[in-house]
């Protein structure tokens, strides 16, 4: 016997892939921004900062995997995610948007309870908590 249960390995591994989900526009322009990179084996990075009037700040940009990221696959492109950022962005989906102010990978959050007005920085439950008491 291994030790492990197949059925506890079963749903880590669904738990994990439900982590980061990417929409079908999402990989559609993944795949083409890709295709257009010389540098072989990257992948989108979704990764959190300090900064912004919110707290925190999203950073996206192609990069490659580094051994301990968080790989995510689906329709047929990668997105990953350091361990540090994996906690304010767990359940989160990865779009690509088109509006009046341009268009980008955008990141539907459920861990938001704020944002600033323009957008990009946001501040998570933990995070409101914890303001919420220093400011009491």
């Amino acid at each position: 016997m291994t030790g492990t249960d197949p059925a506890i390995q079963s749903e880590a591994m669904d738990t994990s892939e439900a982590a980061i989900k990417i929409t079908d526009v999402a990989a559609g322009k993944l795949k083409d921004l890709l295709a257009g990179q010389e540098e072989a084996d990257q992948v989108l990075r979704v990764a959190v900062r300090g900064g912004g009037c919110s707290g925190f700040q999203y950073a996206l940009a192609l990069d490659k995997r580094k051994e301990d990221d968080h790989v995510f696959e689906q329709n047929g492109v990668a997105v990953v995610v350091d361990k540090m950022s994996m906690q304010f962005v767990f359940g989160s989906e990865v779009d690509y948007v088109e509006g009046l102010q341009g268009a980008g990978f955008a990141v539907n959050n459920p861990n938001v309870v704020a944002a600033c007005g323009c957008g990009s920085s946001f501040q998570v439950r933990e995070d409101a908590d914890e303001h919420a008491s220093a400011t009491a």
